[in-house]
C-alpha cells in the first residue's frame, strides 16, 4: 500500500467517523420524526378502521349512541387495557371481541391502529371524515313529550325522579317496550302487576345488567345509579301516572316512500343484508325472529323499525346499520316490509 493509498484510507475513515458522529447526534431527532410519523400513519389507519366497525355504536365524535360508551373521554386509559379491550371484548356487556385469535375480524396492527386514533386523535376530525362519507349514524327516534305533561308528572310526589324517569325511558326504552310500557312482539310489557310486585333491587339489577337469553341488554354502561332509580320509581308508580292522564304520544315516522321502485329496492337490500339471519322471505330463522310475520308489522311502528335497523338490539346478533344505510336506503327497507303486511301469517316465536 502507497503512502497516498495510507492517506485516502485515513481520510476515508476519519469522514465516516464523523458520519458517525453526526448520525449519533442527529439520532433522537429522527427517531422523534419517525415516532410522530408512524403515530399519525397509525392514527389514520385507525380512523378507517373505526368507521368501517365503531362508529354505529361509538358515535362519529367517539361520543357514545344508546348503552354503547363514549371513547372521547377515554385517552389516558392505560393503552394494555385498552388493547385488551378491543381484543377480547368486555363481558356481559354488548362489546364484542374483534381480535382474531378471540374469533373477531381485527389484526394485531389494527387493533394498535385504533387504540394510536383513540389516545391520539381529534375527534371533530372523525366526525368531519364520517360526514362526509355520509357514515353519521341516524339519530335515536325518541319520543318528544310535551312540556305540559312533564309539568303533570312534576306535580305528583316525587315528581322530580318521575319526571327523569319518563324522560329516560321515551329516549331508551320505547321502540321495544312500547310507548307506553304495554309492550310489543320485541319486549315484554313493563305496565304489569308482577313487575310492579318485584322487589326494587332486582329491578335497578335487571337494568343495570340486562336478562341473558333476552333481547334485554344490561344499561349500566349508559345510566348511573340516579338514573337507574327513576326508571325503577318510574315503572312503580306507572298507574299513578296513568290515573294523572299522562300519555307518552306515539312517534309519528315521516310517510313512507311505498312506490314500487323504493319496494323493490328494498327488497334486493333486504335479500343481500338480512336473509343470512331473517330467513329467506323473512320468515325467520333460529338466529333472528320473522319479520314477514302479522305480529310484529301490527305492533311495530315505522318509528320503531328504523330505530332497530338504525341503532341495532343490544344483546343479539343484530347489528346496527346505520353506518352502512343512508336514511333512504333504511326507509326502502321498511317499505318493503311493509308490503308484505297484507298477506304475512301469525308466527309465534320465543325471543
Amino acid at each position: 500500500m502507497t503512502r497516498t493509498q495510507s492517506w485516502i484510507g485515513f481520510l476515508a475513515t476519519g469522514l465516516l467517523l464523523i458520519s458517525l458522529a453526526m448520525v449519533v447526534i442527529r439520532e433522537p431527532a429522527l427517531q422523534s420524526r419517525a415516532a410522530t410519523t408512524q403515530l399519525q400513519t397509525a392514527v389514520v389507519q385507525g380512523v378507517d378502521i373505526y368507521l368501517e366497525n365503531c362508529v354505529v355504536c361509538h358515535g362519529a365524535s367517539g361520543e357514545g349512541l344508546g348503552v354503547y360508551p363514549a371513547l372521547n373521554a377515554i385517552a389516558e386509559m392505560d393503552p394494555v387495557e385498552l388493547y385488551r379491550t378491543i381484543e377480547r371484548g368486555r363481558y356481559a356487556t354488548q362489546m364484542a371481541a374483534y381480535g382474531i385469535d378471540e374469533g373477531g375480524i381485527l389484526s394485531q396492527a389494527q387493533i394498535e391502529s385504533l387504540v394510536s386514533l383513540i389516545q391520539n386523535v381529534d375527534w371533530n376530525s372523525v366526525y368531519t371524515i364520517a360526514d362526509a362519507r355520509d357514515l353519521i349514524p341516524p339519530e335515536m327516534v325518541v319520543a318528544e313529550i310535551p312540556e305540559e305533561t312533564m309539568t303533570m308528572v312534576s306535580e305528583l310526589v316525587d315528581g322530580e325522579r318521575l319526571s327523569d324517569g319518563l324522560t329516560l325511558y321515551a329516549e331508551n326504552c320505547t321502540s321495544c317496550h312500547g310507548i307506553n310500557m304495554e309492550g310489543t312482539v320485541l319486549a315484554p310489557a313493563l305496565d304489569t302487576d308482577t313487575l310492579r310486585a318485584t322487589e326494587t333491587y332486582e329491578l335497578a339489577r335487571i337494568i343495570e345488567q340486562g336478562v341473558p337469553g333476552t333481547l334485554m341488554a344490561g344499561w349500566d354502561n349508559a345510566l348511573d345509579d340516579e338514573q337507574v332509580d327513576s326508571l325503577v320509581a318510574l315503572i312503580l308508580r306507572w298507574p299513578d301516572i296513568q290515573t294523572a292522564g299522562v300519555e307518552i304520544p306515539v312517534v309519528e315516522a315521516e310517510p313512507l316512500d311505498m312506490s314500487p321502485e323504493a319496494i323493490a329496492s328494498g327488497e334486493r337490500l333486504f335479500s343481500i343484508t338480512c336473509t343470512s339471519c331473517h330467513g329467506i322471505d323473512g320468515y325467520g330463522s333460529p338466529l333472528a325472529p320473522a319479520l314477514n310475520n302479522i305480529l310484529f308489522l301490527d305492533s311495530t311502528s315505522d318509528a320503531a323499525m328504523r330505530q332497530i335497523i338504525a341503532m341495532g338490539v343490544n344483546g343479539t346478533v343484530m347489528p346496527a346499520w346505520g353506518g352502512r344505510f343512508s336514511d333512504a336506503q333504511i326507509n326502502a327497507i321498511i317499505a318493503y316490509l311493509r308490503s308484505l303486511q297484507p298477506t304475512a301469517p301469525t308466527i309465534t316465536q320465543s325471543q
